[in-house]
Order: structure tokens, then C-alpha cells, then sequence
């Protein structure tokens, strides 16, 4: 099964269970560039759980777009735990009640000895909980680095909302 089909899978499964409770997912996408939801919506009937999202690529889109505050960029950076627990507390506020976050370094440049190609954080945080950021380090190609990160991403919102069952 190559990325593509995985990431639909994964989809499909988020599909089934965010159906079941009757949520609907939000996201907020820097590196990944709306493919997380591009692949939610590669789905029909997605407009039943998938509320939307924002693609804030450029400090300034989180700023405005997801509230992330100019501090935390800059003492953090954008690629950070701090920045992306902002980030899905800012998509939170858009809509939604489970909210995904990702920001990295596809590369293939780009990266820095503390935070190299392939370093990317995404966070989980349901409705009225406090968001959890996972630090990954993937390896590939700019594309490969992303699909990874989308099918982490996805995997973390079935195991936010299996873990509160």
C-alpha cells in the first residue's frame, strides 16, 4: 500500500469515528500545506465531520489566522511545540471540537542542527482539553516527509478520541 492509499485509509477510519461522535475536525497546516485536508475531503459525505481548516504557511498567516502570538515565534520559533499547541487552540476557535496541527521542515532545505529536514511537531487537542505536541523526525523526499506527517496527524486524532472512550 503506497502513502496515498495509507493516508486515505487513515482518513476513512478518522471518517468513522469522528461520525460515531459526532465531532467534527478542524485543522491548521504549515508544512503540509492543506494535505491533511485534502485528504479528508478526497472523501464524499467528509462535509458531516470535517469542519475546514487553515493553511498557515507564513508566521504572519498563524498570527492572524490561528492567534499565535508573536512571542512565542520568536522565542520559540515556528517550529515548536509552543507555536503548534497555539495553533490548535486557534483552529479550536475557527470551529470544530478536535483539532490537528503540523509544522516542520519538509526541506529539502530549510533545517537547522536543532531542528533539521524532517523535523516536524504535530498536536491533538479535543475540545475543552489541553492540546499534546509530538516532536517527529521523518526521512524522505519533501513529499515523502509530508505524507508521513499526514498519516501521523490522522493517527493522532483516532488515538485522541479512543484514549477518551
Amino acid at each position: 500500500m503506497n502513502h496515498e492509499q495509507e493516508m486515505l485509509k487513515k482518513a476513512q477510519q478518522v471518517a468513522e469515528l469522528l461520525g460515531q461522535e459526532g465531532r467534527m475536525l478542524v485543522t491548521a497546516e504549515s508544512c503540509t500545506g492543506g494535505l491533511i485536508g485534502a485528504t479528508c475531503t478526497e472523501l464524499s459525505g467528509s462535509s458531516a465531520w470535517f469542519f475546514g481548516g487553515l493553511i498557515s504557511y507564513a508566521n504572519e498567516a498563524k498570527v492572524k489566522g490561528l492567534s499565535v502570538t508573536e512571542t512565542t515565534l520568536a522565542k520559540h520559533g515556528a517550529v515548536s511545540e509552543a507555536t503548534v499547541k497555539e495553533m490548535c487552540h486557534g483552529a479550536l476557535q475557527l470551529g470544530g471540537d478536535v483539532a490537528v496541527a503540523v509544522s516542520g521542515v519538509a526541506g529539502p532545505g530549510g533545517g537547522s542542527p536543532e531542528k533539521p529536514v524532517g523535523c516536524v511537531y504535530i498536536g491533538w487537542q479535543l475540545l475543552g482539553n489541553e492540546a499534546k505536541v509530538v516532536r517527529f523526525q521523518f526521512s524522505g523526499s519533501r513529499k515523502e516527509i509530508r505524507q508521513k506527517a499526514v498519516l501521523e496527524a490522522l493517527q493522532g486524532v483516532i488515538d485522541c478520541i479512543l484514549m477518551e472512550r
